[in-house]
């Protein structure tokens, strides 16, 4: 995991903690409980963030640079015709599929495993719309399976603790000829 990651992790989780003795304390409880919050971060961001993978519609590279900072191990390649299958393997055991284009463009994710992935890396760029869809679910109390079926995002995830699957695509970046089912 690069530094300038666990560092944006550290500040982001920070500037919650502040926010919320902004609101409870004053000035004075704000500093002397600052050190514990940095530990904290500091602890959350190193042992709590989950490896994950390339993001939906990056390139190629993308997928070489993120198994590296990630310190997956790529269990297999397969090239199938208008594409290739990427497979990687994390330190906690899960397995992530990528599927990548002739053309060198990431435009599906499968997961499984005991850990869910980090969405918004594996989804890039398709997190905002990921997270709208997901949070208006959670607003409304829905349970079970997460089904998202947008033109521009497909997502299907569920399980339960220690078995996650799931997948994720973008249907216009889908070569022609590829099934969806075969992203699994």
């Amino acid at each position: 995991m690069g530094i300038k990651l666990i560092i944006g992790r550290m500040l982001n989780v920070i500037a919650a903690f502040n926010t919320v003795l902004q609101l409870r304390r004053g000035t004075a409880a704000r500093a002397a409980i600052l050190p514990r919050i940095f530990v904290a971060a500091l602890a959350a961001a190193l042992f709590l963030s989950s490896p994950a993978s390339a993001a939906l519609g990056g390139s190629l590279a993308s997928v070489d640079d993120d198994q590296k900072q990630s310190q997956c191990v790529r269990r297999s390649t397969q090239v199938y015709g208008s594409y290739s299958v990427y497979e990687l393997q994390t330190g906690n055991g899960s397995v992530i599929r990528e599927y990548v284009s002739s053309a060198g463009t990431v435009f599906g994710v499968a997961w499984e495993g005991p850990n869910l992935p980090n969405m918004r890396q594996i989804l890039g760029s398709f997190y905002g719309q990921f997270e709208q869809i997901a949070s208006q679910r959670r607003q409304a109390h829905q349970r079970g399976p997460l089904v998202i079926e947008e033109p521009g995002l497909v997502v299907y995830s569920g399980g339960h603790m220690r078995a996650y699957i799931g997948k994720a695509f973008v249907p216009s970046l889908v070569p022609a000829g590829v099934r969806t089912e075969e992203i699994r």
